[in-house]
Order: C-alpha cells, then structure tokens, then sequence
C-alpha cells in the first residue's frame, strides 16, 4: 500500500499580514544594497590602488590596496556565510550550504528539545508559577466588577453555545435513562419512611396537621345544612321529621365540638393518635413488606401516570428554556448570583492566606503534572509542525525576520577584513 506523507504548509505569515511582510522585505533588500556597496567600494578601492601602485605612487598605497583587499576578502566570505544559511550561492550545491532548509527537521527537533529541557521541566514551572502569584493577580482582577462581569459574559455565552449545540432528542434521552430512570428503579418506601420518620419526630409536621384541624372545622362550621341532610337521609322513613332535625340538630352540634377540640387542643386524643399513627406508618414504610409493597404499587400508579410523563418528557426543553434566558439575560437572577460569587471569590483569594495558598498549590500541581506527563507531546506540536513547513518557504520567510539583521555581518565583515588587512601589511613591512 502507497505510504502517504502529509502535506507540506507555508508557515504562518509574520505580525502585520501582507503589508508588514512587503515593509519587511523592502528593509531587507535596502541592507542588502548597503552591504553590496560596501563589497563594491572596497573593489573599487582595490582596483585603483592596484593600478596607482603599478604606476609608482608612494608607498602609503600599499596599506590601502592590502585593506581594500582583505575588505573585498571578509565580504565574500561573509555573504558567503549568510547566503549558505538559505540557499545554495550562486545555485552551486556546495556541500553545508542551504543549512535552514536541508537542517529544517534537524532544527525543529533542537528546538522541541530545547523548549522541552528549558521550559516545560518541573522545577522551571513550579518556580515560575510560585513568583507569578496566579492566585493573588487572579483575585483582584476577579474582585472589580467589571472584569467578573466580563467572565459572567463568557460563560453565559459558552452555556449558550452548549445547549444549543445538544441535541433534545439525546439530552431527554439521557435524563430519562440515566436520572428519571434511576430514581423510579430504586424502591420508595424505606428513603420515604426514612425521611418521614425524622419529619414527624421533629415535629415539623404539626404546621400541617393544624391546617387540616383549621379548614376540617371551618368545614363543618359553614356546612350546617349538609349536616342536617345527611342525618336526615340517613334516618328511617317512619321517623317524625322534627325528631330527625332535633337529632340532626344534636349530631352537628356534638361534631362542631369536636372539630374545635381538636383545633384548639394541641394534646387532643385526636392528634395524639394521628401522630402515633403516623409514626408506625414511617416505620412500616421501611421494615414492613407489605406495606413496601403497597408504596411500590402507589408509586408505579404515579410514575406512568400521563401528566407525570408528559412532565418527564418536558424536563429538559423546560430546564434549557430557563437556562437560555437567565443566560441571555445580563440582569437575570442566575448571572447577577454568578457575578457576585466570582467577586466574593476574588476578595477572598486576595484577603484568605489559606485559600490563596490552596488556589496557588492547585495551579503548581496541574501544571507540574502536565509537564511531567505530557512535555512530550508539548514539543512533538512544535518538531511536527516544523516537519510539515515546506522548505523553501520557510527559508524564505526567516529570512525576511533576520536578514536585515545579518547584512551587518557582511558589512561589519568588510570593515574588520579591511583592518586586519591593514595591520597584516603593516606588520609585514616593519618586520621584513
């Protein structure tokens, strides 16, 4: 089977685009002139004295003819040394010319070994993180309202982007397996007995049990006329009507009373026996089957129930239309809470020694584990990327970012060759 290679890419254009590219590259061939002239004036300068010294000029032409000619020697030989760092001189394919492009993996892998050694060592990050202070610069830029204003943002913007991305056919799939499906698997009675029992010994349901005594007795009070009709209804046919109102008269009476006992009397036997049954029902909800049994049958009453699916079903397009607009919403409740705990935090990793100290020891540690286990593949981005650049333009471009820069050496090159050809000369007339 064909092995396929992956495609060479151009690297990445330099700061500014096109127009700081052309501004770049009009600098590097104006040093290029200026170092080309440099190489010419000495030519020059060689040439005319080489012709002055033939024709019998004094001796000082000498020295200058001995500069101009190491001059001319030193600029060779260092655009030599510049040009091999891109390409071929004069396109002859000297051997260690072209450095940049034929060493370009070479060199990236130096560098990602480099980086990997210098920078993403343990020691060098925990360092660097400790001097940072992540944690105190984090909480004062958090405290200001408006940078945690500004976080807020983002995240109801990423929140917004989430839930609009899931799709509501797999969300609501999710939830009903995994959340409705689990709460109606597991069997009601002994979580319910449980926490009934701890309700019922604190007490924390007499509030209910009075507002029951309150609208039983309201009940009756406003029903006088009900009363008497069921009585009466209930009496034999051969009995006087006035003996069934008296007698309806005398039961209304007797349950009135006994409404507003229960109502008034905390201790009434009536309340005494609906706590101690409510009591042996929370105990018989977590330890007698029978009853457990019944609650699971109440329970699967409830649970497909068609208004209780129909809420199932709903759950998520009701959660995700709440969501979508407190997120959307800069004076929503949601946001507003969000914006304060982001503040509160802030001043407390500020203020909170402790904290402070936990905030910067989490940073250290995920940074030092990254490091310690992915350096690796850190660096394999920068050897990776540099191995798919394509040669030539790679070349190319860093050149544009440096050979402004190493046209001094072919200039400074001409400048020193030139001196120390002069003190060459000069030493060999005084010595010889």
């Amino acid at each position: 089977m064909e092995q396929l290679t992956p495609a060479k890419v151009t690297p990445a254009d330099p700061p500014g685009g096109a127009a700081g590219e052309a501004e770049k590259r009009r600098a590097l061939r104006k040093m290029k002139l200026v170092a080309l002239s440099f190489l010419l004036g000495a030519t020059l300068v060689f040439l005319l004295t080489s012709w002055a010294q033939s024709a019998g000029w004094p001796a000082w032409v000498g020295y200058v003819r001995a500069a101009a000619e190491a001059g001319m020697v030193g600029a060779l030989a260092d655009w030599f040394a510049v040009t091999a760092l891109f390409r071929h001189p004069l396109g002859l394919k000297i051997p260690h010319t072209a450095i940049i492009p034929n060493k370009k993996d070479a060199l990236g892998t130096s560098l990602g070994d480099f980086v990997g050694s210098n920078f993403l060592s343990e020691e060098v990050v925990r360092d660097k993180l400790k001097r940072v202070e992540i944690a105190r610069r984090l909480g004062g830029w958090l405290a200001q309202e408006e940078n945690a204003e500004r976080v807020t943002s983002e995240l109801a913007t990423m929140v917004r982007a989430a839930v609009k991305v899931l799709r509501d056919d797999d969300i609501q799939a999710i939830m009903e397996q995994a959340v409705a499906r689990r709460i109606i698997d597991k069997p009601w009675g002994p979580p319910l007995g449980k926490i009934l029992q701890g309700v019922f010994a604190d007490g924390a349901h007499h509030k209910l049990v009075d507002l029951m005594c309150d609208r039983a007795y309201e009940w009756v009070r406003d029903n006088h006329t009900t009363m008497l009709r069921v009585v009466s209804d209930r009496a034999p046919s051969w009995s006087p009507k006035f003996v069934d109102e008296m007698l309806a008269d005398k039961v209304y009476g007797e349950v009135l009373s006994f409404a507003w006992a229960v109502k008034t009397d905390v201790n009434h036997p009536m309340r005494l026996a609906l706590d101690k049954f409510l009591g042996e029902f929370a105990q018989d909800l977590q330890t007698n089957p029978e009853v457990m049994a019944r609650a699971e049958q109440v329970k699967g009453q409830i649970v497909h129930h068609e208004e209780v699916q129909r809420l199932i079903g709903s759950a998520w397009s009701t959660a995700k239309e709440m969501l979508l607009t407190a997120a959307e919403d800069p004076s929503s409740e949601l946001r507003r809470r969000v914006r304060l705990g982001l503040m509160s935090l802030g001043s407390r990793l500020v203020s909170d020694d402790q904290l402070r100290s936990k905030a910067d020891g989490w940073v250290e540690g995920a940074a030092a584990y990254l490091v310690k286990n992915y350096s690796r593949e850190i660096t394999t981005i920068i050897t990776d990327t540099v191995e798919r650049w394509d040669a030539e333009e790679t070349s190319r471009k860093i050149e544009l970012q440096v050979g402004r820069d190493l046209q001094f050496i072919r200039i400074n090159g001409t400048v020193v060759g030139a001196l120390a050809g002069l003190v060459i000369y000069a030493v060999a007339e005084l010595l010889f």
